[in-house]
């Protein structure tokens, strides 16, 4: 089985991807935009341009291939318009940007019953409904998501995001409450196959939304997971995809699901590795439907979860102290820190990492959520402080 796998240069999930294709046998050949290309026979080429950058991909391919995956970001739609040129299974690529661009994907279902927020581009808006959020239209992992209750305080974060993002594509969204989850899972001619449902027990307080836990399988009642499945299947349906990963967020109030977003790929940074439904990784499962083979429903696993340790300070990281007593918790599997000492680290809203990730399990969702907390506690981050001061409230360490 030969595989094409498009992968952006800052993306977690190409080591994984990889491996999951090592496993199956497959014969990889990858595309990136990369400046030192790994592996050192990959396709090198911009990605920015999806039909642009197909044409300089297919012309370096040699013979037919049975699949071609996207890992995230800019490799999504160049992935599609190549699949498309080759005749593979795959969403539109006019599909995928309107899938991969949030006001898009708020028009794009505006009208047709699927409950979200208010919204308007931030350049139209007479905005007067508050509590609301900024966002802008193509960023992730919260990167340039800031709430704010006042006109001036709306004004302000538009221009804040429009200075980190160098454009005018920034939304104002009505800030909606509740409990808040993440569905995984795959498209199959349109239908939706759940993978997991996580929630997230953080509150969002301050002037950012990290993502810090997320836990599975979510602790909500049957009743809420069924109307949460069906808001996202409704939302892939408006949208157009029919086809591979599905990550989407919604808001459980009460009796009300809210859609908050959707992307056509897997869960983001290193947090697959905390999804394995059945013992098979997130990555072959994909990879799987993309060769056309059969992908089994998810059995029944272990309650996992994963923290993403935010930035805490702006500055230079000199260390981060406590690893082998965070590993020593009982209920966690590892802990990673990928980002090294020396590096220059930035929090949200205007940051765009995390320093590392610690993943647990356990024999309920709490368990998960207490070992994931016990292990961030003995975590000490020591980051020299740059001049422009700029925090993360959330952080422990960033108090």
């Amino acid at each position: 089985m030969r595989l094409l796998l498009v992968t952006p240069r800052d993306s977690y999930r190409t080591g994984a991807y990889l491996n999951a294709a090592n496993r199956m046998g497959c014969s990889v050949t990858v595309a990136t935009d990369a400046d030192v290309a790994i592996p050192s026979s990959a396709i090198v080429t911009a990605l920015d341009d999806p039909h642009d950058a197909a044409d300089v991909i297919l012309r370096q391919l040699d013979g037919p291939y049975d699949a071609v995956v996207g890992t995230d970001g800019s490799s999504l739609p160049v992935a599609a318009a190549i699949a498309g040129r080759l005749n593979l299974r795959a969403n539109p690529v006019a599909t995928v940007l309107i899938a991969d661009d949030k006001l898009k994907q708020r028009r794009a279902l505006d009208g047709t019953g699927v409950p979200q927020p208010r919204f308007a581009r931030a350049r139209d808006a007479d905005w007067a409904d508050y509590p609301a959020v900024v966002k802008p239209t193509d960023r992730t992992a919260g990167q340039g998501v800031i709430p704010v209750e006042t006109a001036a305080e709306l004004a302000g974060a538009i221009q804040r995001v429009r200075s980190l993002v160098g454009t005018d594509a920034v939304l104002v969204e009505r800030l909606v409450s509740g409990v808040e989850v993440a569905l995984d899972g795959l498209l199959t001619d349109g239908e939706l196959q759940v993978l997991a449902i996580f929630d997230k027990p953080d509150e969002t307080v301050g002037l950012a939304f990290p993502e810090t836990l997320l836990v599975q399988p979510a602790r909500i009642d049957e009743s809420a997971r069924q109307r949460v499945i069906d808001v996202v299947q409704r939302a892939a349906t408006a949208i157009g995809l029919t086809h591979g990963p599905v990550h989407a967020e919604c808001m459980i109030d009460g009796d009300d699901v809210w859609f908050l977003e959707l992307a056509p790929r897997t869960i983001g940074g290193r947090c697959s590795d905390a999804l394995r439904p059945g013992g098979v990784g997130l990555e072959e499962l994909v990879l799987s439907q993309a060769l056309g083979c059969p992908v089994p429903a998810p059995a029944v696993t272990e309650p996992t979860g994963v923290l993403m340790l935010p930035v805490p300070i702006e500055g230079r990281l000199d260390l981060v102290e406590g690893v082998d007593r965070a590993r020593a918790v009982p209920g966690v599997i590892d802990v990673t820190i990928t980002i090294g000492p020396g590096e220059h680290v930035v929090p949200l809203p205007e940051g765009d990492r995390y320093l590392g990730f610690v993943f647990a399990q356990g024999t309920t969702p709490d368990d998960v959520e207490a070992a994931l907390r016990e292990a961030w506690a003995c975590l000490d981050v020591r980051i020299s402080a740059s001049s422009s001061g700029r925090t993360d409230p959330h952080h422990p360490c960033g108090r």
